[in-house]
């Protein structure tokens, strides 16, 4: 049972005694789990074994926790059936069940059987018997010795009943994954050199961008660039994007492990839920989860509701989201890179002298007022993107900016692992402050003092100082650095 990512093995028991037939299940299910009484003895029926004509008890352990869905239907089926002695239950006891049935029989595919799985082998059960159509994806779990059943007549006869061959064939699970395709090239983008460098230090240093200009620029060429210029996810976070895709039913399991950061970009019409996370019971994960250890864009972004934008403000600077729900608290990893466009205003013409744009004061003034002070404070690099000029010929590929970008997270990797950090966006402010010295520092606490730099920008303008002096290879940044780091902090006002 899976409470967000975090997987629970429930033990699931079964009583069957002499008296009018009935069929109870205890321990907090919740409704779709109770109706898997009918579909249990259905599919029982189907698959040509006696349903047991008694008082049948089914207990979920620990009646503590709340427990919803139907993956526990294929359990309950084998429990009922050992407690009346048609299978064997020694053979039983040590297995792993997770699965719907159909009221053929079939064995149908759920959500999440990867993180579920993963819970199982932590917890010592490495005996695992799937959905077929889930059985690719139970198997790339290290340590799980799984079996793939397309029917309940299947794992039946193997625990020793005498059921019907399955004339059923396997159901592959729902995906709506896209295809596993190659990221776009950085090389499609002509000229725009400024925010082609404002994007690299975002990629180096794992830091949030916000690209103002009008539309037609190239500022979601530029966002949508970002992921193949970001090294490959290691072991650890493979593992966990890909449980976060399963749990939300868009992974395919037919390629492996998602090695490459996800990019997920949310329309602007999207909702509170549909960005963080909810839904009835225990939440579901949203957009900020599926883009862990990857990209969360969103074009237009004063087109967002303003509460839409403020729920980023929570896993911009924990990197996970809680969300609290009647039956209970779920918790997903939601370390992502923002990045955000914007046009000047509503009519996106308000460029240069601004003689093309038809919008009021007040009207540019409420657009970009969308974007909250709370909110852009959370932002590393604010970079303006001019309108697209001629360029001649193509710029640097994908694969010599990611190298860079590899070579500077190295650097920061090695400085940064003995205290458990990776990149520079995840450095809290008092390392920051004591590692970089006095005399770089003097830039960044003058514009504290004019009120143009908070406490959080400026520590944020030192991790985007000690990004530049990764990539240009220095051990530490100086002041050069500093003030780069503050004009690319403060390029949107500027």
């Amino acid at each position: 049972m899976l409470t967000g990512l975090a997987g629970h093995v429930i033990d699931v028991e079964a009583h069957v005694a002499r008296g009018l037939p009935a069929f109870t299940i205890v321990g907090l299910p919740d409704a779709s789990l109770a109706e898997a009484k009918d579909r249990v003895r259905a599919a029982v029926a189907s698959s040509g074994v006696e349903w047991p004509r008694h008082r049948i008890t089914v207990n979920l352990s620990p009646a503590s926790l709340p427990k919803s869905g139907p993956a526990t239907d294929l359990a309950i089926a084998v429990a009922v059936l050992a407690a009346a002695r048609t299978v064997d239950a020694e053979r039983a006891r040590d297995l792993v069940l997770v699965g719907e049935l159909g009221l053929d029989g079939r064995v149908r595919p759920v959500r999440g059987v990867l993180p579920a799985v993963a819970a199982a082998v932590e917890a010592g059960a490495v005996h695992v018997v799937v959905p077929a159509g889930n059985a690719a994806e139970a198997a790339l779990v290290a340590g799980a010795r799984v079996d793939g059943a397309a029917a309940l007549a299947t794992v039946l006869r193997a625990l020793g009943a005498d059921a019907h061959p399955e004339s059923v064939e396997a159901v592959r699970a729902p995906v709506v994954a896209r295809a596993r395709t190659e990221p776009p090239d950085l090389a499609d983008v002509r000229g725009q050199e400024t925010a082609r460098a404002a994007l690299e230090v975002a990629a180096a240093g794992g830091h949030h961008l916000l690209m103002l200009g009008p539309p037609g620029a190239g500022k979601t060429m530029l966002a949508e660039r970002l992921p193949g210029i970001l090294p490959d996810l290691d072991d650890a976070e493979a593992v966990r994007v890909t449980a976060v895709h399963s749990l939300a039913g868009t992974f395919d399991a037919s390629h492996g492990l998602l090695r490459r950061p996800p990019f997920e970009a949310p329309h602007h019409t999207a909702s509170s839920a549909a960005i963080v996370g909810g839904g009835a019971g225990l939440a579901r994960p949203g957009a900020v989860s599926l883009a862990h250890a990857g990209v969360l864009f969103l074009d237009e972004a004063p087109e967002f509701p303003t509460r839409v934008l403020d729920t980023l403000r929570q896993p911009l600077e924990r990197g996970e989201i809680v969300l609290h729900r009647a039956h209970g608290a779920t918790r997903y990893p939601a370390r992502f890179q923002l990045v955000l466009a914007a046009n000047p205003c509503p009519c996106g013409r308000f460029v240069g002298t601004g003689e093309g744009c038809s919008c009021a004061p007040i009207a540019r003034r409420r657009y970009l007022s969308r974007l909250s002070g709370p909110l852009l404070d959370r932002i590393d690099i604010q970079v303006p993107v001019a309108a697209a000029a001629r360029a001649d010929g193509p710029g640097e590929p994908s694969a010599v900016v990611a190298a860079r970008v590899a070579a500077a997270r190295g650097a920061a990797a090695e400085r940064l692992a003995p205290h458990g950090w990776r990149v520079c966006a995840e450095v809290p402010g008092t390392w920051l402050r004591e590692a970089t010295s006095r005399a770089a520092c003097v830039g960044l606490w003058r514009a504290v003092e004019r009120g143009a730099l908070t406490a959080r920008g400026f520590d944020r303008a030192l991790r985007l100082a000690w990004t530049l002096a990764d990539l240009e290879g220095v051990a530490s940044p100086g002041a050069d650095h500093v003030a780069e780091a503050l004009a690319l902090r403060q390029g949107v006002a500027a």
